[in-house]
């Protein structure tokens, strides 16, 4: 039987920059290392651990490119 691969995605707002992966809502029991996601260029991002695709909704606050 073929392993199903269930991908998360979260929607994520200025208040939520800098970003990163698992973020404090998530478990740390099971979780890989802190990784910062580079979202602001490109409205979204994908975590090299553990695939969890985020896209930022709403306008970036003044300062941020």
């Amino acid at each position: 039987m073929p392993h199903e691969f269930k991908a998360r995605y979260y929607e994520v707002t200025a208040a939520d920059l800098p970003l990163h992966c698992p973020t404090p809502a998530m478990s740390l029991w099971n979780s890989h290392p802190r990784v910062f996601l580079p979202i602001e260029k490109t409205g979204e991002a994908l975590c090299p651990y553990c695939g969890t695709l985020y896209k930022l909704k709403g306008e970036l606050p003044k300062g941020h490119h």
